[in-house]
């Protein structure tokens, strides 16, 4: 009896050893990658911290088509969420989380550090330029011509006599009047709402309306009822160009962004990115066209 008691005590002995090596081995290959990951000496110190962290915050005002929750799926959407999405991917972060936060004060809110970076379709302006670091160019982004499938109108010269619709209180109704004080376009009509003004092209009530092109392009996906197209090629006169805003210390960080990016532009990703969204090469931005000359 003794005997038995012995060798099961010397097996209880030999267990408890092999656990505490294996346990050992298993602490430090998990403290190895987790080192790995915290001192990558190829990486800046913002994307170590936030590789260890595994979410990149980004800032949005919810903003459909462009960074906004799927109220259905409840996730991160919009054609700046897919390229935020695909660039953190590449740079070896988890997950990206959307924030939202009023469209006034996501600059704020970023130099207070509550979030990463902003994306939402913001345009690379002089004065931003002087509150943040900017990323090279995302895309382009507009005004749109939208014209019926079968419609005669090829360009912006051919809407001399035509009846011409806007949306009350943007800068695209602005551009359209602008076009009927010059002789460029027949009449205008104006609308209150998105809805009501492609619905207005669709049933022939005017030849071509003038709206945001990125918002054109996702109802015409959207919507397979209306039998409408934008208007291409064509150059926008109230275009703007659209980055992502980080912090003016993210220098290193930016570069990497940057170079993620123009890597997407090379290989076609962001292209088939804009696609999705129903907009076309008039919105694409070059490697060599799209870089941003920061302030600061």
């Amino acid at each position: 009896m003794r005997r038995m008691y012995k060798k099961f005590t010397l097996l209880a002995v030999i267990v408890f050893l092999v656990s505490m090596v294996l346990t050992g081995c298993g602490s430090s290959t998990s403290a190895d990658k987790s080192d790995a990951v915290k001192k990558d000496p190829n990486a800046s110190a913002t994307l170590n911290k936030l590789r260890e962290k595994g979410v990149l915050t980004v800032g949005s005002s919810n903003d459909a088509p462009f960074a906004y929750l799927d109220a259905s799926t409840k996730e991160f959407s919009g054609v700046d969420a897919v390229i935020i999405k695909e660039i953190a991917k590449r740079l070896g972060i988890n997950k990206v989380e959307m924030k939202q936060i009023p469209f006034e004060n996501l600059l704020i809110e970023l130099n207070k550090s509550t979030i990463d970076m902003v994306t939402d379709a913001m345009y690379i302006k002089p004065a931003r330029l002087e509150q943040a670091l900017f990323t090279d160019v995302w895309y382009k982004e507009g005004e749109a011509v939208v014209v019926k499938k079968d419609s005669s109108i090829k360009a912006k010269e051919d809407l001399k006599d035509k009846v011409v619709g806007g949306q009350k209180g943007t800068a695209f109704l602005e551009v359209a009047e602008k076009w009927v004080a010059e002789g460029k376009a027949k009449e205008i009509k104006i609308f209150s709402n998105q809805a009501e003004l492609m619905m207005a092209v669709n049933t022939g009530k005017i030849d071509a309306c003038v709206t945001d092109g990125i918002v054109a392009g996702y109802t015409l996906k959207q919507d397979s009822s209306l039998d409408l197209r934008i208007l291409s090629p064509y150059d926008a006169e109230a275009a703007g160009k659209i980055g992502a805003a980080l912090r003016f210390e993210d220098k290193e960080f930016n570069a990497e962004v940057n170079k993620t990016l123009n890597d997407m532009k090379k290989d076609g990703t962001l292209m088939k990115i804009l696609q999705e969204f129903g907009l076309n090469q008039d919105y694409f931005v070059s490697v060599e066209d799209g870089k941003t000359t920061n302030t600061k």
